[in-house]
């Protein structure tokens, strides 16, 4: 009896042994191998076809079951948001609330009306602010099949529900463990990679391995998310010596634009595992890190960035001028440090299709740990790129004009939504300024109007 038990316990090692065997192979040969050349053998290809093929066909089946099933809810057309906002200006929508009482507002006094418009646009931003909106994650059209984008899911067919659970098992059972085997394989190798690149004396072998260690690590770590990249007009890629600024998403920006280029990054020092990984890299690319002190210090910011940028050999840099992850439907406010530096901007704008899987990374909600495991276990990661013409500032054009001008670019090629908000206000209360400039809007439409009514006769009878 012990004999047999002893047997089969070798049989069960010696299967198991053999799945691994096979198991590093496929993903050695089939995966690791093309990654890090840049060559693709469309296998990704071929899944997110019939990934989109299945995604219509739910889509439908969901569709018909509303029609068959009268007592199921049907969701409702996505709106731009809860409240139809006014399109006017605060000239025109006063104008409107002061002709019920038939004075213009030309006439440039003070009107009881004129705080119904104040009370309105609170109401309005406490029920549905725009900033609030581009911190949460896009709304889909139809379901793509993952729970966490449809909590409200009825139950329709068998063969919906069937589908919904073999994917599940396809995307925990499967592709997790792959992705999260090509993931630590692509950061063990940059770690060990750019540390023995950096022992080698300052030469061009050494910034041509760096810059090869880093494309191949790169590239493997967006196997393991499954990414399908497409990049839009390469002849716009960023430059050496110049700077390269994105709208921003989530961390896997830098994966993705990494894959395609090799960049310089910008960012605080931190501790830990992310503190070895900062530190390998630094040794083999001038790679900008800065302390928790040196980042208040704004002028040594500019300064050190200023040192790199005057390097015309230092790789460019890589900078997301609004400071936080927004969620795929818009562009905030860029911060014009990164456009007082000089040089050339080189804008990337980059938009992520949300039925594949939401890369918006909600930091007040999940950990970075959490994250990644949602994008791992998601269907992939498919993703447009589009490189833009470089720009330079135009003369007499101060930073912050210049950050609006390349921000609305960016916006208007990726289709996002251009707003003048600052993704700060994720975490920090309005600026005194912007109460201010609705005080002077305000001012200026009663007390400027009237002292100019006021001065006209004056001018009239200085004429005759």
């Amino acid at each position: 009896m012990t004999d047999l038990c002893e047997g089969g316990m070798d049989d069960l090692w010696s299967i198991a042994t053999l799945l691994l065997q096979v198991w590093f192979s496929v993903m050695i040969g089939l995966i690791m191998i093309p990654a890090m050349f840049g060559l693709s053998l469309g296998v990704t290809s071929v899944y997110i076809q019939i990934l989109v093929k299945i995604l219509e066909w739910a889509t439908l089946r969901i569709q018909r079951g509303h029609r068959d099933q009268p007592t199921l809810p049907v969701p409702a057309p996505l709106p731009n948001g809860l409240i139809q906002r006014e399109g006017g200006s605060m000239e025109q929508e006063m104008g409107e609330l002061r002709r019920y009482r038939t004075q213009s507002i030309s006439r440039g006094e003070f009107a009881l009306s004129d705080s119904f418009y104040f009370y309105r646009k609170g109401l309005e931003s406490i029920v549905d602010d725009q900033v609030t909106q581009r911190f949460s994650s896009e709304e889909l059209v139809s379901w793509n099949l993952l729970t966490r984008t449809n909590h409200n899911f009825h139950y329709i067919s068998l063969r919906l529900t069937v589908i919904w659970g073999l994917g599940v098992i396809i995307r925990y059972c499967v592709l997790f463990p792959l992705r999260i085997t090509l993931a630590i394989i692509g950061l063990s190798w940059l770690v060990i990679g750019t540390t023995l690149v950096g022992f080698l004396p300052n030469r061009r072998v050494k910034n041509w391995l760096s810059e090869l260690v880093h494309l191949m690590c790169y590239r493997i770590c967006a196997r393991g998310l499954s990414a399908t990249i497409q990049y839009h007009n390469k002849n716009n890629k960023p430059q050496k010596g110049g700077i390269c600024v994105a709208n921003h998403t989530s961390p896997i920006d830098i994966v993705i634009l990494a894959n395609d280029g090799c960049y310089a990054m910008v960012g605080q020092s931190h501790s830990g595992l992310m503190g070895v990984i900062q530190r390998s890299m630094v040794r083999s690319c001038p790679h900008v890190w800065f302390e928790r002190s040196e980042m208040r210090d704004r002028h040594a910011v500019t300064s050190r960035l200023r040192a790199h940028v005057a390097a015309k050999s230092n790789l460019p840099i890589l900078i997301f001028p609004e400071g936080t992850c927004i969620n795929n439907t818009s562009v905030m406010m860029f911060k014009k440090g990164s456009f007082e530096i000089g040089g050339t901007i080189y804008p990337v704008a980059i938009k992520y299709d949300p039925r594949f899987g939401d890369a918006f990374w909600n930091s007040a909600k999940y950990n970075m740990v959490s994250y990644l495991l949602r994008m791992m276990t998601s269907w992939a990661i498919v993703v447009n790129v589009w490189y833009l013409p470089p720009m330079t500032r135009q003369e007499g054009e101060d930073a912050t004009k210049f950050a609006n001008r390349v921000k609305s670019a960016i916006a208007h090629q990726g289709g996002l939504l251009d707003m003048a908000w600052d993704g700060s206000l994720k975490r920090d209360k309005v600026k005194e300024e912007f109460k201010e400039q609705q005080q002077k809007m305000y001012s200026s439409m009663v007390v400027g109007k009237k002292a100019r009514n006021s001065q006209e006769p004056h001018t009239e009878s200085t004429r005759r």
